[in-house]
This record gives structure tokens, C-alpha cells and sequence, in this order.
């Protein structure tokens, strides 16, 4: 099956293309058609979106923003594993927290 966006452009699997209310962008998995409109599904992110929204990309700039994607600076990267630490914290002194009857009533 083959789709046809606002642009005028075509798309099918394989296209490479940008989402334009989130800039996401991606390969064409599949594609389907419900009384909603035609829809492909892009594999960055495995959800399907609407082709009037979709803008086709050649490959050179898909892998642009594909290498863009993947590399984090180093203060992001240290960031997001101190991010990480502080919600297992988090999580362990919860998990001491007593839940039992005496707390608290439910006043029914």
C-alpha cells in the first residue's frame, strides 16, 4: 500500500520520514487504513502516525538526525544516571514505608 501526504508526496514502506508535531523522524514500517485516515508506523518510535502529518525525508538527512538522536553529550549522560539513582533510592525508602491497618482509617 502506498499513501500520499499534504504534500503531494508519496509514501510507502522503507520511506524515510519527519513528524511534523514532534520532528520525530524514521523508516516506514508498515502501513494501514482505517475510516480515520492512512497511517504508517515509524520504527524510532514503533507508533503509528497520521500521513497528512508526515513529511518525506531523503536517507542523508534521516541518518543526520538519526546520529543527532543517538549521541548525548557526556553532562546529559551523567545527569540521566543520577536521575536514575535517585528514583531507586526513592523506590527502596518506600518500600520500608509501614502501610499497615494502624496508620491510617479509611472512616468508613
Amino acid at each position: 500500500m502506498e499513501t500520499v501526504n499534504i504534500l503531494s508526496q508519496d509514501i510507502h514502506k522503507g520511506s524515510h520520514v519527519r513528524y511534523a508535531g514532534t520532528g520525530s523522524a524514521g523508516e516506514v514500517l508498515d502501513i494501514k487504513k482505517d475510516n480515520e485516515g492512512i497511517w504508517a508506523k515509524i520504527d524510532s518510535t514503533e507508533l503509528w502516525y497520521n500521513s497528512r502529518y508526515l513529511e518525506v525525508i531523503d536517507k542523508d538527512h534521516y541518518e543526520k538526525i538519526k546520529r543527532k538522536r543517538t549521541r548525548m553529550p557526556k553532562e546529559k549522560e551523567d545527569e540521566g544516571k543520577d536521575h536514575v539513582k535517585k528514583v531507586i533510592n526513592l523506590k527502596k525508602k518506600l518500600e520500608e514505608v509501614d502501610m499497615s491497618s494502624e496508620l491510617c482509617d479509611g472512616g468508613g
